[in-house]
């Protein structure tokens, strides 16, 4: 072969000579007069020390190959190099046949014991290379601790084990899921928390897209407004302070498996590909898509392999049929759950199946996931194991420090070490007790890290640090929260407010009508007040018709509920202890001095979702499939595609809430009558330039009368309950939860007098609209909102003891409860 030949084929003679090892004959030359062999490291011993010998990565090697071959015909030994590990050697060729002639070759065993194949005489390369187990023990015993690239996501990271090099891994989401961020999070993770160089090939997303993304995820920026343009002086600072990222991005046009192969090998130091995203779909304007899918897993599992460097691409299906077509070392599945708080992911390998499961809190709105801890794998025919003591994230930092803990290794502080030594201990004699009272130590030491080793063992221990410290923000560094561990007699607790938490919590039972003589029998006023209207309403979709049509278009998100923080306010989960001692964790709002003089007032309103019931606009009867209309029409009522109108407004958050975190491909999102009014109205004030255009709808006839009844029989007896007090008025808040849930129980075997998902969400957006709307009058009257959460709480900055005065104090319907906050203080949740 000749040095030209060579150099275009550098990396899988490269490939060869390591895995197979196998040399291949060089000539340069018109007389080829000079000649060296591209060999395994096991011709020259030396060569497996890098600084020995003269050294060069692959990249360096390919521009400047005729020089390297020349020297080493001259005899001097060039060492090829794949980050720093080296991984062959060019020789002169007349030296190595001297001592290494065929005959000798073809039976003789190396000293490290492994046996080359019989030699072809027709091929110009040594024979294959066959490797002994003992050869492959001793490489596993000598590398350590594979050190592949992570995701940052401490569940997830425990599933999968870290991404392993010269494997390609494969991330399964339907759209709309995530799945794409999953490959933003292992970037992020290895660029800018691990300084490792990352090739991010977008095929999908633009550079534009990329950097929005990271800069949410990063500073908590809401992603709808950086879209937008529109960043805080926080978020100029922090992408100004990721301008040297070691993130390289392609996202020409034409971009190919092939084009990306061909980049790859000339990144220097390349510790990650990222491939975002493959499209199930096929689309003329992205060739990685459609049939063309198969082919390319094919080179990208290749170009891993001969780089030896991790692969992480993103398809953006689950469907079984594509997925078995895609030539995956490892396949990391994303499945949403019925609370549309958790997402749970499956690791499976090729030959073993699945591995390893996690969950993971979507926060889309920040284009990041959360750890939700570690989930069971499901496994066919086998039960789920226990869950162990400790949380993935305690777990992995008790890992991280244990050569630390163990005295191998020093620097760290000694309250650290001890700490961290106490944290092994706890989890290993699975003493709760003991984890309970590290939770804040362990807390404080990961909000203030110390400086760590700029070694593998300190950037394990600072990223286990980290992950705990993000984990302890959220409040999920620990055990399961008490609100899902909570005995099923207290299901029915809600906030005063008459809130429901966002599980579902109903039990075989609740459907039957409340006793004679209950305080307040909900259900069976639900059902009266439906039966009565004079529209006939069909209070139960029947179970065949509920995969097609509108049903399958409807879901949670559709609620609106705000969930948003001021962009200049900084927000933090800190450890808190209640007056009966639990350790828990709440809400700190830390407000810039620029915002004057103040304290946080908490608004609650009292009973946003009966009081939406007063004049909610629903479809009593069959929602029918009306398409795209030219305007909204006051007399119907469903469901509607809209576009995400712009809002330009940093003092509240958009109008239609949460909903925005979840377009569709085209940007649209569904939404219910509530929130088409709402934009309706905020266009006729001034405050929208347009009606958003209703691409698609599925409408019936409106009645903003048909929960009225219960409305006001909830009303009165709130009334009279609410000055009681004691079990009377708990009783009454728990029926009350009961019987709205009951609109749309989420689980199949849950019976139920109605099944009207539409119902259900429209209510709930009802709620949110007035919640959304009333703090916007405040706001408007120049007082200034911190934060709008879910349907009833807002924490405005105001003067001590002088709420906004577009809220009525009081304990009835439409009216709040108002409490001052000192700065710095905690914001008090339920009992508290």
């Amino acid at each position: 072969m000749n040095a030209t030949e060579a150099r275009n084929a550098l990396y899988a003679l490269v490939k060869r000579a390591e895995e197979d090892g196998r040399a291949t004959l060089i000539c340069k030359g018109q007389k080829r007069q000079d000649r060296v062999l591209l060999a395994p490291l096991d011709l020259l011993p030396a060569a497996r020390k890098a600084e020995v010998l003269p050294s060069h990565v692959l990249s360096a090697a390919q521009k400047e190959f005729g020089d390297l071959v020349t020297r080493a015909a001259q005899g001097q030994p060039q060492v090829l190099l794949r980050n720093t590990t080296p991984v062959a050697v060019l020789l002169p060729a007349d030296a190595v046949s001297a001592t290494h002639s065929p005959e000798s070759a073809t039976d003789a065993a190396p000293a490290g014991g492994a046996v080359n194949s019989p030699r072809n005489p027709e091929r110009a390369s040594a024979p294959r290379r066959l490797a002994t187990l003992g050869d492959a023990i001793g490489a596993v015993l000598t590398s350590g601790q594979a050190a592949g690239p992570l995701f940052g996501l401490s569940g997830l990271d425990a599933a999968t084990g870290g991404l392993p090099s010269g494997r390609l891994t494969l991330v399964a989401a339907a759209p709309n899921v995530g799945g794409s961020l999953l490959g933003l999070a292992a970037a992020r993770q290895t660029a800018l928390v691990d300084g490792r160089k990352v090739l991010y090939a977008a095929s999908g997303p633009n550079r534009a897209d990329i950097m929005r993304r990271i800069l949410a995820a990063e500073t908590g920026g809401d992603y709808p407004r950086l879209k937008q343009g529109r960043l805080t002086a926080r978020e100029q600072q922090v992408a100004q302070q990721l301008v040297q990222a070691p993130l390289l991005i392609d996202d020409g046009s034409d971009l190919t498996a092939e084009a990306i192969a061909e980049t790859a090998p000339h990144v220097k130091d390349l510790a990650l590909v990222v491939v975002d995203r493959l499209q199930a779909a096929h689309s003329a304007r992205l060739p990685l898509s459609g049939e063309r899918l198969p082919d390319a897993s094919q080179v990208l599992a290749s170009l891993a392999r001969t780089l030896h460097v991790p692969v992480l691409a993103i398809v953006d299906s689950d469907a079984p049929a594509l997925l078995g077509l895609l030539d995956a070392d490892v396949l990391v599945t994303l499945a949403p759950k019925e609370d549309s708080s958790k997402v749970q992911v499956t690791v499976a390998e090729r030959d073993f199946g699945a591995i390893g499961s996690a969950y993971l809190r979507p926060d889309l709105l920040h284009a990041r996931f959360l750890d939700a801890g570690v989930a069971p794998v499901d496994r066919a025919g086998v039960e789920g194991t226990a869950r162990s003591l400790g949380s993935a994230v305690e777990q992995e930092l008790a890992e991280a420090a244990l050569p630390y803990t163990s005295g191998a290794q020093q620097g760290l502080p000694a309250p650290l070490t001890h700490v961290l030594a106490a944290l092994r201990t706890a989890l290993t004699n699975a003493n709760p007790e003991a984890l309970a009272e590290l939770e804040l130590p362990l807390a404080e030491a990961a909000a203030a890290p110390p400086h760590l080793p700029d070694t593998a063992e300190g950037r394990r221990l600072a990223a286990a640090l980290q992950a705990y410290g993000t984990a302890a923000s959220a409040g999920t560094s620990g055990q399961p929260d008490a609100a899902a561990a909570q005995p099923t007699a207290d299901r029915g607790h809600v906030p005063d407010g008459d809130e429901e938490d966002d599980r579902d919590g109903l039990v075989p039972g609740d459907e039957e009508d409340e006793p004679e003589g209950a305080v307040f029998p909900a259900l069976r006023i639900l059902k009266d007040a439906i039966a009565r209207s004079k529209m006939h309403p069909i209070p139960v979709i029947r179970t065949e018709a509920r995969d097609s049509g509108p049903w399958p278009l409807i879901s949670e998100d559709m609620d609106g509920e705000p969930r948003w923080v001021h962009p200049d306010i900084l927000l933090t989960r800190v450890p808190h202890i209640k007056a009966n001692g639990k350790r828990v964790r709440r809400d700190q709002l830390e407000v810039p001095g620029s915002f004057g003089e103040g304290v946080l007032c908490l608004i609650d309103r009292n009973g946003s979702y009966p009081s939406a019931c007063s004049a909610v606009p629903l479809a009593p009867n069959k929602l029918l499939h009306t398409g795209p209309l030219d305007a909204f029409d006051k007399t119907q009522a469903g469901l509607y595609l809209i576009d995400i109108p712009q809002w330009n407004r940093t003092d509240m958050p958009h109008p239609l809430g949460r909903i925005i975190e979840r377009p569709d491909d085209q940007g649209r999102v569904w939404v219910t009558t509530p929130h088409i009014k709402q934009l309706e109205k905020l266009v006729r004030e001034g405050h929208l330039p347009v009606a958003p255009t209703i691409h698609d709808s599925w409408t019936g006839k409106a009645n903003e009368s048909l929960l009225k009844p219960f409305y006001e029989a909830t009303r009165k007896a709130r009334t009279e309950l609410v000055q009681a007090g004691g079990e009377p008025y708990k009783a009454y808040k728990t029926r009350l939860s009961i019987a709205l849930r009951l609109l749309w129980p989420k689980r199949e075997e849950q019976r139920s007098p109605f099944w009207r998902p539409d119902w259900r969400m429209s209510m709930v957006a009802e709620a949110s609209v007035r919640h959304w709307s009333v703090a916007f009058k405040a706001v408007q009257e120049g007082h200034t909102l911190l934060a709008l959460r879910n349907v009833d709480a807002a924490v405005f900055w105001t003067p001590d003891g002088t709420p906004p005065s577009t809220y009525r104090i009081g304990t009835g319907f439409g009216e709040v409860k108002a409490k001052f906050i000192q700065p710095g203080g905690i914001i008090p949740e339920g009992d508290d």
